[in-house]
């Protein structure tokens, strides 16, 4: 959980005023996520989400931004970004890049249900096919190339076995991506974070999905695997749930098929995902950032998960 920068109440009501969105009446630090520091702001015309950017750059954002404002577009529940007089909709806020995003109806899921893994499913798909004519290209920003450079870093920290297991599954990811196969599956931009507290609910209806700032081109594969990684697996174990993930898939599929290359790919995909989100939480712990509220999430959920996929765990 992070807040690496602090506003005080005048410095939001003078940004939101510039912004014609009135004065705050309430300003508070949002607990979750750890890339960048996020308000809630309520005022008088309504309910928004204010984000300072930690990381990505002004030269970086606009893809994101731009991105969401596609889907927004094409009426996916996402946050639609609020642009200034003169059309823009990346400010900048105590020298950082800053966004404000109109706040969501509903709350995340912690225990998510059949139903939900459906819904997720479904939104997914309708994402990944909404997404297809977005004209801008950017790669995954944590994809194998960011593997192949945080490993070498990464190994220096960690065990004798969580060494080995870096640098084989490395070398197991690096075969895949120049594969005949790999080369089949449909690609486009993707979420690549599509969490639980990314995705909003009421009772089981999916009302928004938001926190797009890992966004890139990468196979929809990918999307599909990092989706079935933390909906649909018991969180002690880290095994899959099959009934939440053939909900899951049965809806992905109800809006855009699977390709045979895709059906065959999966079980791969499923270990990148999990390998994807054990090295940034390794990074998370091992090369912790200054932040006024941080706390990196355990990086032994997705080590555990990455070994049932291997095999290593019966």
């Amino acid at each position: 959980m992070a807040v690496y920068t602090e506003l005080s109440v005048d410095e939001v009501a003078a940004f939101f005023g510039a912004l014609g969105l009135g004065r705050p009446r309430s300003v508070r630090g949002i607990t979750t996520g750890i890339e960048n520091t996020n308000y809630f702001v309520d005022t008088e015309t309504g309910e928004y989400v204010l984000t300072l950017f930690e990381r990505l750059t002004f030269e970086q954002l606009p893809f994101y931004l731009h991105f969401i404002k596609h889907l927004a577009a094409r009426r996916m529940p996402v946050p639609n970004p609020v642009a200034n007089v003169k059309g823009e909709i990346l400010h900048s806020l105590k020298d950082r890049p800053a966004v404000v995003v109109n706040r969501l109806p509903g709350e995340s899921v912690t225990a998510p249900s059949a139903e939900h893994c459906r819904a997720v499913g479904a939104i997914l798909a309708r994402l990944h096919l909404a997404g297809s004519d977005y004209p801008r290209r950017q790669a995954n920003p944590r994809g194998l190339q960011w593997w192949n450079e945080v490993v070498p870093v990464l190994a220096r920290y960690v065990f004798d076995g969580q060494r080995s297991l870096l640098t084989n599954e490395l070398t197991f990811q690096n075969q895949i991506a120049v594969s005949a196969t790999y080369d089949q599956l449909p690609r486009g931009p993707v979420h690549a974070d599509l969490f639980r507290d990314n995705v909003l609910f009421a009772g089981s209806h999916l009302t928004g999905v938001f926190d797009f700032y890992f966004a890139g081109c990468d196979t929809f594969l990918f999307d599909i695997a990092v989706c079935l990684n933390d909906w649909c697996v018991d969180d002690c174990t880290a095994r899959q749930d099959s009934k939440r993930a053939a909900a899951f898939l049965d809806a992905y599929e109800s809006v855009r098929a699977l390709t045979p290359a895709e059906r065959i790919s999966l079980p791969a995909m499923q270990r990148a995902g999990a390998f994807r989100f054990w090295l940034s939480r390794l990074c998370d712990l091992y090369q912790p950032r200054e932040a006024a509220i941080l706390k990196p999430h355990d990086p032994s959920h997705f080590e555990r998960m990455l070994r049932v996929h291997r095999g290593e765990i019966a």
